[in-house]
């Protein structure tokens, strides 16, 4: 049995059964770890949505920004952006019952040696402390008020953890730093316009001020590419931008990627 995280697919369908080809993928026996954003920017959100949510058990999945976006536009929260991608999936007879599928996913996965997130993790925060967090956003999220949370579920403020933090500021503060961080600064401040790989001034990568030693695996920065070492993997490597779509075996860090002719220049931001 191996385990393969996969980077950001983002609608990428072709790309995702390529590599499952490539990886020699058996569903009888192996899992798949998916980063985070399913959906969205590629041609094919619907299909990527149907293939993963029919392999149950054997895929996990984090929540990504896209999927966020994805469930607030389908509950009536969000304006269509231009760039969006994923009418296929808001127009399919089983649309509510995908979404619903996606809106209970976790922010965070552990399991033996690894953990895993869209984004990133702040640096006061230990993998336990964050996965505790995670948790309650989740909860929110599968409650049978979660309308009212996804209606208080955007915004960058506050831009930093307290654990004195309550309500909806909590919890998304919990949600930006596991769904759209790139950098903060050392007391764990994060900012949200820079998308490349330059720092803002007083600010750095998120994971370079980490202080917990589990490996950590994460997508969302497709501008950084691939990015391993003995304590992280980041595994979008911009798939929908033309770059290729990675996975990595956990069991012994071997590494598989296959190509995509992309599907949005890159002008378009990332």
């Amino acid at each position: 049995m191996a385990t393969y995280a996969i980077g950001d697919v983002q609608g990428c369908f072709d790309e995702l059964q390529a590599l499952l080809r490539r990886i020699g993928f058996d569903p009888a026996h192996d899992r798949l770890w998916f980063v985070g954003d399913l959906v969205n920017r590629g041609p094919k959100s619907l299909e990527v949505l149907r293939f993963v949510h029919e392999l149950g058990e054997r895929a996990v999945v984090v929540l990504g920004n896209h999927d966020l976006h994805l469930i607030t536009q389908h509950e009536g929260f969000e304006r269509k952006r231009k760039d969006d991608t994923f009418d296929d999936v808001l127009g399919a007879p089983d649309a509510k019952a995908l979404i619903d599928w996606l809106r209970t996913r976790p922010l965070m996965h552990v399991e033996r040696n690894w953990a895993m997130v869209h984004a990133g993790l702040l640096p006061g925060w230990t993998i336990s402390k964050a996965f505790s967090l995670g948790k309650e956003v989740q909860a929110a999220l599968a409650a049978d008020n979660y309308r009212d949370f996804l209606a208080n579920l955007y915004g960058s403020r506050p831009a930093r953890w307290d654990d004195a933090l309550a309500g909806w500021d909590r919890l998304r503060v919990i949600v930006n730093a596991m769904t759209r961080m790139r950098f903060c600064t050392p007391e764990g401040a994060m900012e949200f316009q820079s998308t490349g790989i330059e720092p803002p001034a007083g600010h750095q990568a998120w994971y370079d001020l980490r202080q917990d030693e589990k490996p950590l695996l994460f997508g969302h920065w497709s501008a950084l590419g691939l990015k391993l070492s003995e304590r992280f993997a980041g595994l979008d490597t911009g798939c929908v931008w033309g770059g290729p779509l990675t996975a990595l075996r956990l069991e012994d860090r071997w590494l598989a990627q296959v190509p995509s002719p992309g599907y949005k220049p890159i002008k378009e931001g990332r």
